[in-house]
């Protein structure tokens, strides 16, 4: 990777983000998406103790729906293999939610409160303990941060040109992010259609070379930026590994 990339975000949230990265290598920013993916530890719930369940569901299904609920992971406060205990205790009628967890841990929550886990009829409950363990993606998905990770080549569109006079507009479809003229400007304000922001004129659009617009989206068990920083610490501690053995 250049040490003169740039990062611009584009759209900027806690949860959502699309952000162009200029001086990095393919390979890299591939490498940057698969550690979002599969290298970032976040918590989920792992393993069930169930001292009550009177609805009409399994234990197994039970656990299976708890294990998809995303839950809160500070940065740098758990290492891979802690656990958190978490409690659920609903009687019947009502709905458990993922709200009704409550923690033994107060940084560790319910990424949502509104996850719906079952409906309990008049005189069912249940009540169960369960334990969150830190692991990452590699392991299983549900420990995946980033549920929308991707990346795109920024595009470069320049008029080069009037279209013939009585040619009608062919739809010229591109997505993501263009620069059209220095400014960057996401393709579905245009509906992506290049016609629709270059009406009677012909275009070309070609790829800038080491530029790459990344859209993530997370669980809510930590921000994009976190998810970010993360990916690129273990890039590096893995890359620091390597530097050593080859040393040895």
């Amino acid at each position: 990777m250049s040490e003169d990339y740039e990062v611009e975000f584009i759209e900027r949230g806690d949860r959502k983000a699309r952000f162009l990265v200029r001086g990095v290598t393919p390979a890299f920013a591939n490498g940057i998406r698969r550690a979002m993916l599969a290298d970032v530890p976040t918590l989920s719930i792992d393993e069930v103790r169930v001292i009550e369940n009177s609805s009409v569901m399994f234990d197994e299904q039970i656990g299976l729906r708890l294990g998809l609920v995303p839950l809160t992971t500070p940065p740098a406060e758990f290492e891979e293999g802690d656990r958190v205990t978490l409690a659920l205790d609903v009687q019947g009628p009502d709905t458990a939610y993922s709200g009704d967890l409550v923690s033994a841990d107060d940084m560790v929550q319910p990424a949502e409160d509104n996850v719906p886990i079952i409906d309990l009829k008049e005189g069912q409950r249940l009540e169960i303990e369960a334990d969150a363990v830190l692991d990452t993606g590699k392991t299983h998905a549900k420990h995946q941060g980033g549920v929308a990770v991707g990346y795109r080549h920024l595009q470069q569109v320049e008029v080069v040109g009037d279209a013939e006079e009585f040619e009608q507009d062919e739809p010229h479809i591109v997505r993501g992010v263009i620069e059209d003229d220095g400014e960057l400007v996401a393709t579905d304000e245009f509906g992506n259609d290049l016609s629709n922001r270059f009406p009677g004129k012909e275009v070309e659009v070609t790829d800038v070379p080491n530029a790459f617009v990344f859209h993530v989206e997370t669980d809510g068990s930590m921000t994009v930026e976190e998810l970010v920083l993360a990916a690129v610490d273990t890039i590096h501690d893995r890359a620091a590994e390597l530097e050593d053995a080859v040393q040895l």
